[in-house]
């Protein structure tokens, strides 16, 4: 395991990490992230992720994410919709197919298990 630390997430460098062209429904959405701790077994990620405004489909892992700027409404297919912006947490469970509409450039930072 690495040794603790602290990251200001605001102004944490990202790396492109593109969507398949499929995921994209209007605009022209574009992701950045960093994993910034993995388990040595790489079940438990944590890390940092933004996304500029549009609408994309994602199915999700088993995550827990604060939004840290921005907001989106999340709709999950068969259940609840939400819209978070900054200070918000949510719980997305591992197989929810989503859908983000993006109305200004959202950053989080996430916790997943995969």
């Amino acid at each position: 395991m690495t040794h603790s630390f602290a990251l200001h997430i605001p102004d944490a460098e990202l790396v492109p990490e593109p969507l398949a062209p499929g995921q994209i429904l209007a605009g022209n959405p574009e992701v950045t992230g960093k994993v910034v701790w993995e388990s040595e077994d790489g079940r438990q990620v944590r890390g940092i992720w933004q996304i500029t405004p549009g609408v994309v489909t994602d199915t999700e892992a088993d995550e827990l994410f604060v939004v840290v700027s921005g907001s989106a409404t999340i709709e999950v297919e068969g259940g609840p919709a939400f819209t978070v912006g900054p200070g918000d947490m949510a719980v997305l469970r591992a197989g929810d197919r989503t859908t983000w509409t993006v109305h200004e450039t959202l950053r989080k930072a996430y916790a997943i298990t995969l």
